[in-house]
């Protein structure tokens, strides 16, 4: 298995998109758009976010787009994020390119959330380096409810 980083292109977003809705994808990640199935408003958080500033990469496995992973944010509060197609989870994907983008992007401290029952995604945050420093509570839109999520840090 090949896995690379390269910046994101327009041909991508599509695949993003189809990714986003994956109704079991959604429901574990928690802290997603109001309405995932809305283009318009998912086509302008893209053209916000590339324009940003962020550090904005594409997952690539064996040439074909599985993922995207980024760095946004104010210096001093940025955080990271990913998102890995399901059909792709547990292969440690997400742990390469994450370690790949924290590789490219140097500055720390950086930060992670995570809702606390995403055992996934604070795996690979733990094998990343990020260390749990708070807990708080906030409204995941893909279950319709407040719950608990892990706040991480990346000091060094």
């Amino acid at each position: 298995m090949q896995l690379a980083l390269r910046a994101v292109h327009d041909s991508d977003l599509p695949v993003f998109y189809r990714q986003l809705n994956d109704p079991e994808a959604l429901r574990t990640a928690a802290f997603t758009p109001k309405d995932p199935a809305d283009r318009d408003a998912f086509d302008a958080h893209w053209r916000t976010i590339r324009a940003s500033g962020a550090v904005l990469r594409t997952i690539l496995v064996d040439g074909d787009v599985v993922g995207s992973t980024a760095v946004y944010g104010e210096p001093g509060e940025r955080e990271v994020t990913y998102w890995v197609d399901r059909a792709f989870w547990s292969r440690g994907i997400a742990t390469a390119a994450l370690s790949a983008l924290l590789a490219e992007v140097p500055e720390r401290p950086l930060y992670a959330r995570a809702a606390a029952d995403n055992a996934g995604s604070l795996r690979v945050l733990d094998k990343c380096g990020f260390r749990p420093v708070a807990r708080a509570r906030g409204f995941a839109e893909a279950r319709g409810e407040e719950i608990e999520e892990v706040v991480l840090v990346l000091r060094d």
